[in-house]
């Protein structure tokens, strides 16, 4: 069942309250960040020392080793989250080739760091946003078919975990599992009931 836009009323209500408070947000600090980045630019030094700079260290490699386990279970489980697990994963690399990049003193080390960015980082990044863009237009096609579905089958298809089981894990393992005799294994089947 559509709205009168075109899209599910739940698509709907996500995409109102976003538009109403996350939109005039996001957008603000988006342009509050350009001057912001100007002052920045003309105040910081170029040089600085830090006290924790092994904790920084250490804390963004835990947070890109955490991201990159979750996108390599979201996808061994094909779950939901997946999208958003590869893009942090993405963005973290990203960040890791910048920094380690900015950081490297020494010729040798410079090369080294744009060497690792280069032949590691940078293409796990693109690997892990494909993975994110794949997954999305996945949920997208999804919703479609959902949308296209009778109620009744939708309904099915919405709810076939069992107690205790999220509804993602189980949604299409029920209903693309076929028996031995054609039927949805699924189904209660004839014989099932008699015996």
């Amino acid at each position: 069942m559509t709205s009168g836009s075109g899209h599910p009323p739940d698509l709907d209500a996500t995409r109102g309250w976003m538009r109403r408070w996350a939109l005039p947000v996001v957008a603000v600090v988006a342009v509050g960040l350009l001057p912001w980045t100007v002052w920045l630019t003309v105040t910081l030094p170029s040089r600085h020392v830090s006290e924790h700079w092994d904790a920084a260290w250490v804390g963004f490699d835990t947070a890109e080793f955490l991201a990159l386990a979750l996108t390599a279970f979201g996808i061994w489980r094909a779950a939901t989250w997946l999208q958003t697990a590869a893009a942090a994963a993405g963005t973290l690399l990203v960040a890791d080739a910048w920094f380690d990049v900015l950081f490297a003193q020494g010729d040798g080390k410079f090369w080294i760091a744009v060497g690792e960015a280069v032949a590691a980082e940078l293409p796990l990044a693109l690997l892990c946003f494909w993975v994110a863009i794949d997954a999305a237009r996945f949920a997208a096609r999804w919703r479609h078919v959902l949308e296209l579905t009778p109620e009744p089958m939708r309904e099915r298809w919405l709810h076939l975990a069992t107690a205790g089981e999220s509804a993602a894990e189980r949604d299409l393992v029920g209903v693309l599992e076929v028996a031995a005799d054609g039927e949805a294994a699924g189904e209660t089947r004839d014989a099932d009931t008699a015996a």
